[in-house]
């Protein structure tokens, strides 16, 4: 089983997008909040910018 997971990881399709992990405060509570996203690399930088 272990064999066709890393088999079907190196086809290349896995390495052109990235997952990205942003700590986004909440303006009603003031706590802190992760918004997780799977984004192309071209648009991580992007993604980090925008609120």
């Amino acid at each position: 089983m272990a064999k066709k997971v890393v088999a079907t990881l190196k086809k290349g399709d896995g390495k052109s997008v990235t997952k990205v992990i942003k700590m986004v405060r909440s303006p009603k509570t003031g706590a802190y909040t992760f918004k997780e996203e799977i984004v192309p690399n071209e648009l991580v930088k992007e993604f980090l910018a925008k609120k």
